[in-house]
């Protein structure tokens, strides 16, 4: 049986003059895209054209979700009461389903952004926070999660489809979770370094640390960022290195509990 993955990207986060990333390139690689939902970036029509484009390559739609932060575009860390941040999920994930209906699209998972999504990593009860808010509006969405982390359990204990997720770009902790942004070293590149890297850690059904320590995990899809000068050819290098490999490129179907 030929072994796949997915590969995601994080999208739409450009708004009124400001541009981000090449979402048209990337959209040509990938097979999922994390759409922003107007919080930490993006805005009403960026989401549309988004969606648009995605559903035409044939690219799974997901909402990403994140805390209300443009000017630090979610990146910074804040805390939020427990039932307005239930209702930051709630309310961008409303807007994304709102607007793929309108497009005769589907939202079919749900990716936290930035600084909350690392914050769930560590944290197992504002991840199920995070999610039980998501799944309140929509019980079937997928949760993709970083794999291995408290994401992963909040995501176990709630008995949601989920599905596992690494990076390509982005250097780990021996704990599962990512290096800081601020350190060296803990944002990847160069193309002839993460294409192999990422191969190594599909083959081998584990993260690779910073240290070489082997974590076991649930790979089901790899992010690839589209906000970095090199994100295009690394996304080619990265879905070249797996198909050498023998690695078929397709949709995560989502993991049921357990």
């Amino acid at each position: 049986m030929t072994r796949s993955v997915d590969l995601n990207a994080d999208m739409g986060e450009s708004f009124g003059s400001w541009g981000m990333g090449d979402d048209t390139a990337l959209l040509g690689v990938i097979s999922s895209a994390n759409i922003a939902c107007g919080f930490h970036a993006g805005d009403p029509d960026v989401m549309a054209s988004t969606m648009r484009v995605a559903a035409a390559n044939g690219v799974g739609i997901g909402a990403h979700p994140g805390f209300d932060d443009l000017q630090g575009f979610g990146r910074r860390r804040m805390h939020v009461p427990r039932e307005s941040l239930e209702n930051m999920i709630r309310y961008q994930l409303g807007a994304a389903r709102g607007m793929a209906q309108a497009q005769g699209v589907q939202v079919r998972h749900l990716k936290l952004h930035g600084a909350l999504a690392n914050m769930a990593s560590e944290d197992v009860e504002l991840a199920r926070a995070c999610y039980a808010a998501a799944l309140s509006v929509d019980p079937e969405i997928i949760v993709m999660v970083l794999t291995a982390t408290a994401q992963e359990h909040a995501a176990r204990d709630l008995g949601c489809r989920w599905a596992g997720e690494i990076f390509a770009d982005r250097a780990y902790n021996d704990d599962g979770t990512l290096v800081d942004r601020s350190k060296p070293g803990a944002v990847i590149h160069d193309p002839a370094v993460a294409g192999p890297r990422i191969r190594q850690m599909v083959e081998e059904g584990a993260i690779i640390t910073e240290s070489g320590k082997r974590i076991p995990a649930a790979i089901d899809t790899v992010c690839l960022h589209g906000d970095t000068p090199t994100a295009l050819a690394l996304s080619k290098a990265v879905r070249a290195e797996l198909e050498a490999g023998g690695i078929a490129i397709r949709q995560f179907g989502g993991r049921h509990a357990g």
